[in-house]
């Protein structure tokens, strides 16, 4: 079952490959060394480089500030760096594209014209703001593990703070840095509704332009491939940075009581900072999504938006059932039956998750058109690439729950006469109920927030929150788009209410 699961995911990769190379040497070469390829390149990679600087900008103060500082309100410190969570790119790309312009937000509180942000340095701030908690909640996990006594023997040999944050702490954040600099980097990457408002070409709007456009089906392979390539580049990058590095402790060590350090002149400049973030990445995106919905008769909507919401929950919840039913298989080999075949087997649910989604989503529809034109822009294809993309986002949770499973109660009931199918229905499955629980949630919140995959796989008519939300933002309709914008943001405050309620009791 776990090896038909990871085909599944690999099938349409494989088919994407035969449709790129599945033409002449002079039309390959063609393709291939364009000099718009550059560009995306150049563009992709500078946007992804830019935004993660920011974020460790933002991400590394903040989470040092709210563990090891003497400030106020440390809880609420802690909400703000996860809060951002709650607005997918599209919808802050929306918040901010509606500030400016004529008769925007700014125009009609401070009557004057703000200019309206596009192209790369829209596309940098959104990315930016939406991704900065990816790196705060590593690098704060991180904070909290850190043995403090390292610390105090560091100065005790006579280095001030600075140079013990610089020569201790930083280099024991490095696996932290490094995974929520990988995250940072295939969000990025794999960005299709932010650069698509914003009108900034990387390889993802670029493909989302050739598929909308002239849809030449080798060139838009290519694209996709080259997305998939810079992906694996930052997967093998990280794990390069990573190899052979030791940060763990030697021993237990004596615990030692929380010791916060003063700011002292540094007070004024930190609560300015967290008060400029906060402005930024809440109070301003809240209140543009806030005067649109004032700007509008909801009402008129109301049937768009029941319409919009019923088909997002019928698409969302099947997917989030079946991914919680794939994950159990590749779980349950991954953590009772490890071999040289279960790893990988388990393994090639991640390579679905890392896949940028609109290059997933291509290779469905061009695996779809060769199988069946059947399934093609039909609910069960978009359920099926909804459960292969977040397969890894269900394999987490029922894995934890297995590891708390004794394989022992397994092997009584075998050896009371069940055989081994009917004893991990009987008693095994009934202990994964809270991790199932867990991975339906985050699948079918994720589905919710969905955009590249809904856009190309949904059926023709089939709209969703996130598409109507893209589609009125693209037309500058900002004040029809806030309805469906405020309800993806309060549903994914779901979502950010699971995270922040364990990060709550850390503070």
């Amino acid at each position: 079952m776990a090896g038909i699961i990871a085909v599944g995911v690999l099938l349409p990769l494989v088919y994407l490959l035969i449709r790129a190379f599945g033409a002449s040497t002079e039309m390959l070469t063609n393709v291939i060394f364009r000099i718009r390829n550059l560009r995306l390149l150049a563009n992709t990679l500078l946007l992804a480089g830019s935004v993660l600087a920011l974020d460790v900008l933002i991400a590394l103060p903040l989470a040092y500030l709210s563990v090891r500082c003497k400030v106020v309100a440390r809880r609420f410190i802690t909400l703000m760096g996860v809060l951002p969570l709650a607005m997918p790119g599209y919808i802050m790309a929306y918040a901010l594209l509606g500030l400016g312009g004529y008769n925007g937000t700014f125009q009609a509180w401070f009557g004057w014209t703000f200019p309206r942000i596009s192209g790369f340095g829209g596309s940098l701030i959104v990315l930016t703001i939406c991704t900065f908690p990816y790196l705060y909640l590593n690098l704060r996990t991180a904070l909290l593990g850190l043995d403090q006594s390292i610390e105090e023997a560091s100065r005790s040999l006579g280095h001030d703070a600075k140079s013990t944050f610089i020569k201790v702490i930083l280099p024991q954040l490095k696996p932290a840095l490094l995974a929520g600099g990988l995250l940072i980097c295939l969000h990025v990457i794999g960005d299709f509704g932010t650069v698509s408002l914003m009108r900034f070409e990387t390889f993802s709007y670029a493909l989302y332009l050739q598929y909308i456009s002239a849809y030449d089906r080798i060139y838009a392979a290519w694209l996709a491939l080259m997305l998939l390539g810079l992906t694996t580049g930052a997967l093998v990058l990280e794990y390069r940075l990573l190899k052979q590095a030791i940060y763990h402790r030697l021993g237990r060590g004596v615990a030692k009581a929380k010791t916060y350090l003063d700011l002292g002149p540094w007070t004024v400049p930190a609560y300015i900072f967290i008060f400029f973030l906060l402005l930024i990445s809440i109070v301003l995106p809240v209140s543009s999504i806030g005067f649109w919905l004032n700007e509008v008769a909801v009402g008129s909507l109301m049937g768009d938006l029941m319409d919009a919401f019923w088909n997002s929950v019928r698409a969302s919840a099947p997917a989030a059932v079946l991914t919680t039913i794939l994950a159990i298989p590749l779980a349950y080999i991954g953590v009772r039956y490890q071999t040289k075949l279960s790893g990988p087997i388990e393994r090639v649910a991640y390579l679905g998750y890392a896949t940028p989604p609109l290059a997933f989503a291509l290779a469905l529809v061009f695996f779809s058109l060769y199988v069946s034109t059947a399934l093609y822009q039909t609910l069960l294809l978009l359920i099926i690439a909804y459960s292969l993309h977040f397969l890894a986002e269900a394999i987490g949770p029922v894995r934890s729950a297995l590891y708390q499973a004794p394989p022992e109660l397994e092997e009584a009931a075998q050896s009371l006469g069940y055989s081994s199918i009917k004893s991990f229905f009987k008693v095994t499955l009934p202990l994964l109920r809270g991790g199932m629980v867990a991975a339906t949630s985050l699948v079918f919140l994720s589905a919710m927030k969905e955009l590249s995959i809904t856009f190309l796989l949904s059926p023709i008519g089939f709209d969703t929150l996130a598409l109507k939300v893209w589609s009125y933002t693209g037309e500058a309709m900002f004040a029809e788009a806030a309805p469906f914008a405020l309800a993806i943001m309060l549903f994914s405050s779901l979502f950010v209410g699971f995270v922040f309620s364990k990060e709550w009791k850390k503070s």
